[in-house]
């Protein structure tokens, strides 16, 4: 399949889920930095879309109003991700990373935690892993965007077979042990383990490129993805926090509210670990060249929390940043795709 038709299939599916609700939160974030009327706004996005294979919430967080021709044509976006995904991934490389029980047993070794499987699970397992954990993350073996995710009181479980089958019949059957993260991490946010995502590319030379690095910081809740009320801001090749955050409502942080951080120029520990341990992972899943790694930083090391074979797409609002200009021009670099 070339890279048209899976614009086109993308396209199709999109325009058959458009939510007049979030077209009109995405118009009224744009309103934010722009004086156009919500129509010009409106007919912009769809203009974006079919010129530049943007999407409405790409255009939204990006301050794509405010750019020029020029500059627009420079922004990666989520419809070209997808299609780096389906032209360069192999076809089961969902199956191989994103059912997390078995990515976790085939990459014990970089796991860092202890977890469990609750559908395969015998009763002395589970009550055995209860016992070791006070608190522990229950979330759905499949799940992605941090959906499903609660962080459990073992105190609070009266009748375990029962809570068992109830975890299982709202498909929340997998069980994780609370990593601790890094103590400056920690100071940046307690309330959830912030990770940093590694968009990564490795190509058929078999040279391994970082596409892009990413600090997500929770805010208010116990997980830290953009999905789910967090913030996120760009690092760079050293692992230094270039801007303040953001989160996906497009408000900007200078510093953490609830810790009062300063989140520009915070230096993530142990970076150049967590990229090379990515490393490693990759070359062990060579028919999945492009990949999103999440990975949280322990006292002890980083550790792969998920892989996800289609990677979301991270880039600085240029009223936050002052560059005007995206990172298409590194996803070209790495892949050699013409997108």
């Amino acid at each position: 399949m070339g890279q048209l038709a899976v614009r086109m299939r993308y396209l199709a599916g999109r325009a058959r889920h458009l939510s007049p609700a979030n077209l009109s939160e995405f118009t009224e974030q744009v309103r934010r930095v722009s004086k156009a009327p919500a129509p010009v706004i409106v007919a912009d996005m769809m203009w974006c879309a079919f010129r530049y294979d943007m999407g409405f919430r790409d255009y939204a967080v990006w301050d794509i109003r405010l750019l020029k021709a020029r500059e627009r044509k420079t922004w990666m976006t989520h419809p070209k991700s997808y299609r780096i995904t389906k032209l360069l991934n192999s076809a089961d490389a969902r199956e191989l990373v994103e059912d997390k029980p078995r990515f976790y047993s085939d990459f014990a070794d970089e796991i860092r935690r202890e977890w469990l499987d609750l559908r395969t699970a015998d009763p002395g397992e589970i009550d055995a892993f209860l016992t070791r954990h006070a608190r522990f993350i229950a979330k759905p073996s499949q799940g992605f965007g941090g959906a499903g995710i609660d962080l459990v009181d073992t105190a609070d479980i009266d009748d375990v077979p029962a809570w068992r089958d109830a975890q299982i019949a709202k498909d929340q059957t997998l069980l994780e042990e609370v990593l601790a993260q890094h103590p400056e991490l920690e100071a940046l946010y307690p309330g959830s383990v912030n990770t940093i995502r590694l968009v990564t590319f490795l190509d058929k030379n078999g040279t391994f490129h970082v596409i892009a690095g990413v600090l997500r910081i929770g805010n208010g809740g116990v997980i830290d993805n953009f999905a789910g009320g967090g913030m996120f801001t760009m690092l760079d090749e050293h692992g230094v926090a270039l801007y303040p955050g953001v989160d996906k409502k497009s408000n900007v942080f200078e510093h953490h509210p609830v810790t009062g951080v300063q989140i520009a120029g915070l230096q993530v520990p142990m970076y150049d670990e967590a990229v090379a341990m990515v490393e490693r992972l990759s070359r062990r899943l060579p028919q999945i060249p492009y990949m999103g790694w999440d990975v949280a930083v322990t006292p002890e090391g980083p550790a792969v929390i998920e892989a996800n074979h289609n990677s979301s797409v991270f880039q600085m609002k240029p009223t936050v940043s002052g560059v005007r200009t995206g990172l298409l021009h590194r996803y070209r670099e790495a892949t050699g795709l013409e997108l």
